[in-house]
This record gives C-alpha cells, structure tokens and sequence, in this order.
C-alpha cells in the first residue's frame, strides 16, 4: 500500500471535529492532529491544513449539517475529493478512544469507558474514527 493522507471532519451545526491521519506505506495509522473549530470557521481551518501537507482525500460524516458543509468546501477547495462516510456508532468508539488518549484514575478506572462522559468535547476523536474507517476499508 502507498502512504495515503486524509482529513476528516465530524460535521455539526456549532462545531466540527477534526483529524489528520496518514497511514504509511506500512499500513500504519497515524494520527498527525485533531482539532475542534466552529463551524463557520470550517473553511478556513481545511486550508490550513491543505497548506501544510498534501491531503489525498478529505471525508466526512454523514450526521448532522453535512451537506451544507459538503457544498461549503466544493466552493472553496475545488479539486479535493470529498467521500462521504456513515457516522453509525461513531459517538460510542470515540468516547472509548478518548479515554485511551486520557486515562482515567481513581474509581472512574473501573467502569467502563462507555458508560462515562468525557469532560470536554469529542469531535475530533469521531473525525479520527471517520478517518480510520477509511483507511482500513
């Protein structure tokens, strides 16, 4: 397999979540950033991230707002392709990724990570999973 790089967005109605992922040659995953930015900001946070590394493919979850951010970067990043993804039990898998990037102490350490809820935000973990759900299809 080549190396291969995506960004892939959580789309949402405030917010989105983020993350740039590139698998290697290898067929190893690895997450370059993730991020969380307003939604009208959207834009300019994709150009960024273009500007700074050669992005093969840009995907996004199918949830909530996604066709109007879909019509959004047609307009300004003609010529990236776009792929649109199920985001079916993505919320779940990335509440349970949060807590292996954020260990849990104390008592929380013995429930499950399923049945917590993270502190803060978990946008950009979904858009990780978009984007692993990509690369490992």
């Amino acid at each position: 397999m080549s190396e291969k790089v995506v960004l892939a967005i959580d789309p949402g109605t405030s917010k989105c979540g983020l993350a740039l992922v590139r698998r290697g040659a290898d067929s190893k995953i690895e997450l370059v950033w993730r991020r969380i930015a307003p939604t009208e900001s959207l834009t300019d946070v994709v150009s960024e991230a273009v500007a700074q590394t050669k992005v093969d493919l840009l995907v996004i979850g199918s949830g909530t707002g996604s066709r109007r951010i879909i019509d959004d970067l047609r307009e300004t990043r003609v010529g990236l392709n776009i792929l649109v993804v199920d985001e079916k039990d993505t919320s779940l898998q990335a509440r349970e990724r949060y807590w292996e990037h954020n260990p849990r102490r104390g008592l929380r350490r013995f429930l499950p990570a399923t049945l917590q809820t993270p502190p803060e935000p978990i946008d950009d973990f979904v858009a990780l999973i978009l984007a692993e759900r990509v690369l490992l299809a």
